[in-house]
């Protein structure tokens, strides 16, 4: 006799959120699961992360992921207990892709491939026998006394995962139709701002430096005489600011109203204090007195760098290193290890990389991640105020938030 069909689920996006809840669902063999995606393919999003190479999930231990999730971390815990980064990296593994371990613990596949994830997670899919419904827009969800109504299909679902991402990069299709669904069914958004996101700066000469990139420098963020922000990493010099992953991670910490009141740094030498960076721009000058400080010292940092560096000390580059005073010297000195940078306001939601504010976590079930407003409703990944530091955690929220709604949508986790 043939198993009767209990549930019939609909996903509702196509990300990496949506995919894992409609994989996680379909290991129940008697629901049927519709993933409705209103792109022409799955994942497009996931496509250009991390500049293609996607940046899956981050290998450190539980307490120091949870350490890089800014807000609602408590409400994440059930979730990534659920299916951590351990299972994510194995479960990826096992549908053909094979992962590598970088800097920071940062995770890709080892072919630097976006596709390569995609293709697995489109393994998984079709391992489930799931239903995907491309070029589909969900525009209307109604609920109904037996189940939920989506637009003008006839179909009743018996549960609905809502996974449609955020605001960031609408191009890819999120472009926050899904707050409208969620508050639709009487759920309320916290607000919507840009998170992991370049920031727009006052400084003409830093402008001038776009296409710069630094690497083992430390940025430094102060709020008088107490530091509010300080990491090792690289970042980037932009035609608006400054960008790359020191940055990104430090405008998930800070909101537009607060720079006026803060002073951002950065040590261009963390490696060299200010001693052994005098001896080592004495030696230089030592070495080759009558050449321009453009050529002795031009090579501690890239040359237009360095020229900005000069600017700023008001120090002629065409001078000799034996005619420098020790008032110009310290001056150079102080601009490497303190350039400063005069902050405005961060990048459009639109070029940030994730979106901050959501689902008001308080409406949503973290055991389950089912709404505690509308029964059988299910929320996933970015749409939800949950957000991380740079470095694979967003992802793996989006991961690990999937795979728990669509277990217990299914009935499995419950």
């Amino acid at each position: 006799m043939t198993d009767i069909i209990k549930k019939r689920i609909a996903v509702i996006g196509g990300g990496p959120a949506g995919i894992m809840a409609a994989f996680s669902a379909g290991l129940n063999n008697k629901c049927i699961i519709n993933l409705y995606e209103r792109n022409e393919k799955l994942g497009k999003k996931l496509y250009i992360t991390g500049k293609g190479r996607c940046n899956l999930t981050n290998a450190c231990d539980s307490e120091d992921f949870f350490k890089s999730v800014i807000r609602n971390k408590k409400f994440f815990y059930s979730a990534f207990y659920t299916f951590d980064n351990n299972s994510l990296i194995a479960l990826i593994e096992r549908f053909g892709t094979k992962l590598k371990v970088e800097r920071g613990n940062r995770i890709f596949p080892a072919s630097d491939k976006s596709s390569d994830i995609l293709r697995a997670l489109n393994k998984m899919l079709i391992n489930e026998n799931i239903h995907i419904e491309l070029n589909t827009k969900i525009n209307k969800i109604r609920k109904i006394a037996n189940g939920f109504l989506l637009n003008d299909i006839k179909q009743i679902y018996d549960a609905v995962i809502l996974a449609g991402g955020g605001m960031s990069y609408p191009a890819t299709g999120s472009d926050g139709n899904i707050y409208d669904l969620a508050l639709g069914l009487g759920h309320s958004i916290t607000k919507l701002e840009s998170g992991l996101c370049g920031i727009e700066t006052t400084d003409i000469d830093i402008h001038k430096l776009s296409g710069i990139s630094l690497r083992n420098v430390e940025f430094i963020i102060k709020h008088g005489k107490k530091t509010k922000y300080k990491n090792l990493g690289e970042m980037e010099f932009t035609h608006f600011g400054i960008s790359g992953p020191l940055v990104l991670s430090a405008s998930s910490l800070f909101g537009v109203k607060d720079f006026k009141n803060l002073d951002f740094l950065i040590d261009l030498k963390p490696g060299l204090d200010y001693n052994k960076l005098e001896n080592r721009i004495k030696r230089d000058i030592k070495d080759e007195p009558n050449k321009s400080i453009k050529n002795t010292l031009g090579k501690l940092l890239p040359l237009k760098l360095m020229g900005t560096i000069f600017l700023r000390s008001a120090v002629d580059w065409d001078k000799k290193g034996n005619q420098l005073t020790k008032t110009e010297r310290c001056a150079i000195i102080n601009n490497i290890k303190l350039f400063t940078v005069s902050p405005i306001r961060l990048r459009p939601i639109a070029e940030s990389i994730i979106t901050k504010g959501g689902i008001d976590c308080s409406e949503i079930n973290p055991l389950t991640l089912e709404s505690r407003i509308v029964e059988n409703l299910y929320f996933a990944g970015e749409m939800i105020d949950i957000d991380a530091l740079t470095g694979g955690y967003n992802l793996q929220i989006a991961f690990s938030t999937g795979y728990s709604a669509g277990l217990n949508s299914s009935g499995i986790g419950v």
